[in-house]
């Protein structure tokens, strides 16, 4: 062998190493969420009831019960953590989340809404949907027709006004909505929850979930053209206006599906990013798929918390926000490090 030999091996880098690490810890947090609960399991438990064997009312709870939940928490928290990563991308601004331009509040008048109507579950989870996706294509329309001011400042200003009349008609549907029956609801539901949930409540947000992460990921090395500014984004070859309109439209599909799921869940997208960017630092390339895997892992912990911690479940809204803001807080006092 020559001296050169040496040459030809390349050592892994940093980023994609942390990154299978993070993926090696969600997976044990995943089986750990499964066997921990009211009806606690042991790891053989789990282990035969993923198999089909063993306890039959082991294989009811894993199956029907903890599965279901773990793989929307998974789902949720990734998801929400991705689309905070884009959108702090793409608005250069590292306090920017993924209800930016009014989505989280467009969705939730949409349940509201639905709930007010005494819809089915499915009926107001479309809902939402509908309603997310409504409130940003305002955002986006009013947006085209305001020519003469920064694009993107426009699109955040617009996004503020959007959701301050969304959050204001939703106000105004609980104070009309039955005070013992819907209500409740509506407030349990715009705290964020993922109780009750099913396989089949899952099925209809994956896809659009996937969907949505697909162009972020093929258009990685754009968006990091894109946080240089429109300018410097032309003069390396990018379409900055139709690149920006793709991004927002595939980052606001992600949020819209998981907040129709889950209800309004704060924090996890403004503050999941700042922690990738700590450990692989600012490129999208490795700061996406870091941000998909810590955020899937934070918010299982969040919700096994809010599951097991109290006689009566604690919504998610509430414990993100208690965890949330003084780890903000925190990071605000650190510095900016790992956001340039």
């Amino acid at each position: 062998m020559g001296r050169g030999t040496t040459a030809d091996v390349s050592l892994p880098r940093p980023g994609l190493t942390r990154t299978g690490m993070l993926a090696l810890v969600l997976v044990a947090l995943a089986f750990g969420a499964v066997m921990i609960g009211p009806y606690g399991l042991t790891p053989g438990q789990v282990f035969s009831a993923l198999l089909g064997q063993g306890d039959r009312q082991a294989q009811i709870v894993v199956w029907n019960i903890r599965l279901p939940r773990v793989g929307a928490a998974l789902l949720v928290g990734a998801a929400l953590a991705a689309a905070g990563a884009t959108y702090q991308a793409l608005f250069r601004n590292p306090l920017v989340s993924p209800d930016i331009l009014g989505v989280s509040a467009g969705a939730g008048l949409g349940a509201v809404a639905g709930i007010f109507l005494s819809l089915p579950v499915a009926a107001i989870q479309a809902s939402a949907f509908i309603g997310g996706m409504a409130a940003v294509g305002v955002v986006m329309l009013v947006g085209a027709m305001v020519r003469h001011t920064d694009r993107t400042l426009t699109l955040v200003l617009l996004g503020v006004v959007v959701g301050a009349l969304a959050g204001a008609a939703t106000s105004l549907l609980k104070v009309m909505a039955d005070p013992y029956d819907q209500l409740p609801a509506i407030t349990f539901w715009l705290l964020g929850s993922l109780a009750s949930i099913t396989t089949r409540d899952i099925l209809p947000a994956l896809p659009m979930v996937l969907v949505g992460l697909l162009p972020l990921a093929l258009l990685r090395w754009r968006i990091n053209v894109l946080s240089l500014g429109d300018e410097e984004a032309r003069a390396l070859g990018v379409e900055a206006g139709r690149t920006r309109l793709i991004v927002i439209a595939a980052a606001t599909l992600i949020t819209a599906s998981v907040t129709a799921l889950a209800g309004v869940v704060g924090w996890v997208g403004l503050v999941i990013p700042h922690i990738a960017r700590m450990l692989v630092g600012p490129g999208f390339g490795r700061l996406l798929p870091a941000s998909v895997l810590i955020g899937a892992g934070y918010l299982l912990l969040v919700d096994t918390l809010a599951r097991t911690i109290a006689a009566v479940e604690v919504p998610l809204g509430v414990l993100t926000a208690v965890i949330g803001a003084p780890f903000f807080v925190w990071l605000l006092a650190r510095g900016s490090r790992g956001w340039s």
